[in-house]
C-alpha cells in the first residue's frame, strides 16, 4: 500500500485536489493552508483564544518564549488601527477577518539581556502552532507580510527590544466568490517543493549547472 494512502483518506476535499504527500504524516499538517475568504462575522473569545493557547506551548531557547501577540477583534475600538496597517491588497480581504493580530518577538534573552539569535525562529514555531490549531478548528488563518512594520511598532507601542515579525488574519471561512475577482482563482491550497529540493544529507547540495 502506498505510504500516503492513509493520510489521503483524511484530507479535506478542498485540499486533496491540490496536495499529495509522499509519506504518511498527520493530516493536520497537509490540511493547513491559508484561505483569504472570510465571512466578516465576529468570533467569540472561546473560539479564537485557544489558538493563542496553542502558540503558548511552542518550543523556545532557554524557555524564553520570545513571542507576543497584539490583537484586536472587529468589535474593539482598535480594529480600524489594525486594518489601516495592512497593505492595500491585503486590506481588500483581511478586513473581513474576525481578529487581526500583529506578531512580535523579544530580541534578547530574559536571563542575561544578550541578543537572542533564534528569536524569529522560536516565534515562527509559535505561529505554526496557532495556524495548526486554527486549521484543526476549521477556521481561516492567514499570515501576512504585507503591512506597515514601522507604523505597527509605533501605533501599537511595541517596546524597542521587540521586533515586528508578521500579521495574521483569523476568521470564519467564506465562499471564494466573496473575494475580489483577482483573488478568487488563488483561493486554493498551494503545493510544496519536492522533499529532495529542501532536504540535503551531509551538506548543501547545489546544481552545478
Amino acid at each position: 500500500m502506498d505510504q500516503s494512502s492513509t493520510i489521503r483518506r483524511e484530507l479535506r476535499d478542498d485540499v486533496a485536489e491540490h496536495r499529495d504527500p509522499d509519506y504518511e504524516i498527520d493530516p493536520l499538517f497537509v490540511n493547513r493552508w491559508s484561505p483569504r475568504a472570510m465571512t466578516g462575522e465576529p468570533l467569540d473569545e472561546a473560539e479564537y483564544l485557544p489558538l493563542f493557547e496553542a502558540a503558548r506551548w511552542a518550543p523556545s531557547a532557554f524557555n524564553n518564549q520570545h513571542w507576543r501577540f497584539i490583537y484586536a477583534s472587529r468589535e474593539d475600538d482598535e480594529w480600524d488601527t489594525f486594518v489601516d496597517l495592512l497593505s492595500e491588497g491585503n486590506r481588500a480581504w483581511a478586513s473581513d477577518a474576525a481578529v487581526l493580530a500583529v506578531i512580535v518577538s523579544k530580541t534578547t534573552f530574559d536571563h542575561n539581556g544578550e541578543p537572542a539569535p533564534v528569536h524569529s525562529f522560536d516565534t515562527g514555531s509559535a505561529w505554526q502552532n496557532l495556524a495548526l490549531e486554527g486549521a484543526r478548528r476549521g477556521l481561516a488563518i492567514h499570515g501576512m507580510a504585507g503591512f506597515d512594520y514601522e507604523r505597527a511598532a509605533a501605533e501599537l507601542e511595541v517596546p524597542e527590544e521587540f521586533a515586528v515579525e508578521a500579521m495574521v488574519a483569523i476568521g470564519e471561512r467564506a465562499s471564494p466568490e466573496t473575494l475580489p475577482d483577482d483573488l478568487q482563482a488563488r483561493e486554493q491550497p498551494s503545493d510544496r517543493k519536492p522533499l529532495e529540493e529542501i532536504v540535503h544529507r551531509g551538506g548543501f547540495a547545489t546544481d552545478a549547472e
